[in-house]
């Protein structure tokens, strides 16, 4: 297993419409974060303020392309961002202990914070479809070039983990500095991994190894 430190390229935030930062997601132009009553968007470019979405938004944030996924308490939603409306629900797999949630392939994923688990679920329906074991509580989940990394938050201590996603094994395993959390994580699709802060009310942007 390859091990190293995170490295930090940026950060943004805190933001004064938003004490903490769960959920996080890309939709190749804005960052969305999800702030407990709200969505919220950022340009990565420098950080300053887009829209937001008046919403409940407790945990992980997703994209399809199309529309935005967000966990609220024990259920996942899914909504327009041009008009802000949800356009349906689904339950979530982990009935309110979930946390990160990604698109993939036609898939939703969530983690399922306490239990160390990441499902694959049918974002029609919410069936899971498979689940995956981790070794630590999982909080964000992203996929990248057919990678699954998924965040930890457990015991003070964050890092970030590509794990082998038929066994769960920890592939490679990226370190957070002393307390600094990741509540979320997406990827752009390139070398920068989005995490969420959580009560930091900062989103960092984190370099994804070559």
């Amino acid at each position: 297993m390859k091990h190293s430190a995170a490295e930090i390229i940026e950060e943004y935030g805190p933001f004064p419409s938003a004490k903490r930062v769960d959920g996080v997601t890309y939709d190749s132009r804005h960052v969305w974060f999800a702030s407990g009553d709200r969505l919220n968007a950022i340009d990565p470019a420098d950080g300053k303020a887009f829209d937001s979405i008046d919403v409940p938004a407790h945990a992980g944030t997703a994209f399809d392309g199309e529309h935005l996924f967000q966990i609220a308490e024990s259920r996942i939603q899914k909504i327009d961002p041009k008009s802000g409306r949800v356009v349906s629900t689904i339950p979530a797999p982990g009935n309110g202990g979930d946390s990160g949630l990604a698109w993939a392939e036609g898939s939703l994923w969530v983690g399922e914070y306490r239990e160390r688990k990441i499902h694959q679920i049918d974002p029609e329906t919410g069936a899971i479809l498979r689940t995956i074991q981790s070794n630590r509580f999982v909080t964000g989940v992203t996929w990248v070039d057919g990678e699954l990394w998924h965040g930890t938050w457990e015991d003070e201590k964050s890092d970030l983990r590509h794990i082998d996603p038929d066994t769960g094994k920890t592939l490679e395993q990226l370190d957070m500095p002393s307390g600094l959390g990741i509540s979320g994580l997406e990827s752009d699709g390139g070398d920068r991994f989005f995490c969420g802060g959580g009560d930091s009310g900062k989103v960092r942007v984190v370099r994804r190894p070559k």
